[in-house]
């Protein structure tokens, strides 16, 4: 028995150690550090056990990653912080593993205290230029809205009317405001004249995180890359302009808790629910059962819905997809009127929100 136990634990080991091969080689040019660092990690079986603690889904390189950048941003590792880009102005150059390793050694139990009961979560704000044109269109169709926003952690989605967007080509909308969103366009995007009027801001997540609580919101900032330090900046902006007005996160399952808060939004304005790069986690039966509450909630009221997601790793939503498995951030709207659904595929996009290419010409597939 004891021999069996240590088959499947090798075969754990090395599974991790594939998904670190794979990180490093799919990370290094976007996220040098933790591509260097990955196939390091890789050969490390006392690293790679730290994430024998998460559940098996979120046994995932970037949480690993994540929670040693919490530990470097509450200053418990000044050593390794050197090497990171986003906090230091000049990174040290060096070979940064041998610092990790022994930061992972030092600090396994904290390591394993986040890695149990965190999971990855990200706020990246940059998609509300992604979600501005596809709102600008329901604004012009419907008047005001009502924004439900589903795996939202800290809800700064929600900020959205509160940002100010630069897109190029397609002029400024909004602001001024502390957090400015830079955003290429191709393809004519239909950048709104003026903001949405939206009568009703809601987000949902599993495990929200308060923006009034320093480490909740460390949490967040150590879920960004390092390496990319305009994101990092930006979302430190957000948080400070949630503080002073702090979204309405309610904590909810993405099934479970969107029927009341669609009625309850509904009061307000016409029900708009979006979601970008959540979908991914979770199964194909939860996906599954996400697209049919919202057909049925379709069938109950009008309703729409704006989704930003990878049809390759989410096959169970109605993403019309240009090519088996294409794996790439699709923007598109999917509306229901009168019981009628309608689903547009209207761009593709950087999955952060720095460009949008933009597809749709009216053409729609129709249920």
């Amino acid at each position: 028995m004891p021999r069996l136990a240590s088959v499947h634990v090798m075969a754990e080991l090395d599974e991790l150690a594939t998904r670190f091969r794979d990180f490093g080689r799919s990370s290094a040019a976007r996220a040098p550090l933790y591509g260097r660092l990955a196939p390091c990690i890789a050969d490390e079986p006392e690293i790679l056990e730290l994430l024998g603690v998460a559940p098996a889904e979120q046994q995932l390189p970037v949480l690993l990653f994540a929670a040693v950048h919490h530990l470097v941003l509450r200053g418990d590792e000044p050593d390794l912080e050197r090497f990171y880009p986003n906090l230091v102005g000049e990174p040290d150059s060096g070979d940064p593993f041998p610092t990790f390793r022994e930061c992972c050694r030092r600090h396994s139990d904290a390591l394993r205290a986040l890695i149990a009961t965190r999971s990855t979560q990200t706020n990246e704000v940059g998609r509300c230029s992604q979600f501005l044109p596809a709102l600008g269109m329901l604004a012009d169709e419907v008047g005001t809205l009502a924004h439900l926003d589903v795996g939202t952690s800290a809800g700064l989605n929600l900020l959205l009317p509160r940002y100010e967007y630069r897109f190029s080509p397609g002029g400024s909308v909004g602001g001024p405001s502390p957090v400015v969103l830079d955003c290429a366009t191709r393809g004519g995007v239909p950048v709104p004249a003026t903001l949405p009027d939206v009568g009703a801001s809601i987000g949902i997540d599993i495990a929200p995180i308060d923006v009034r609580e320093d480490e909740e919101v460390r949490w967040l900032e150590a879920c960004v890359w390092p390496d990319q330090a305009d994101r990092f900046a930006r979302l430190v902006a957000a948080v400070e302009l949630a503080r002073q007005q702090p979204p309405d996160v309610r904590r909810g399952d993405a099934i479970g808790a969107l029927p009341e808060l669609v009625g309850e939004a509904s009061a307000h304005g016409h029900p708009v629910v979006t979601n970008s790069w959540v979908l991914n986690y979770l199964t194909p039966s939860q996906r599954t059962a996400y697209v049919a509450t919202l057909d049925e909630l379709g069938n109950q009221r009008d309703l729409s819905w704006i989704i930003a997601e990878s049809p390759a790793q989410t096959p169970e939503l109605p993403i019309p997809a240009a090519s088996p498995g294409e794996d790439i951030t699709v923007l598109s709207l999917v509306t229901w009127r009168g019981g009628h659904r309608v689903v547009r595929r209207l761009a593709t996009t950087h999955p952060h929100g720095f460009w949008v290419h933009w597809e749709h010409r009216g053409t729609t597939r129709q249920r």
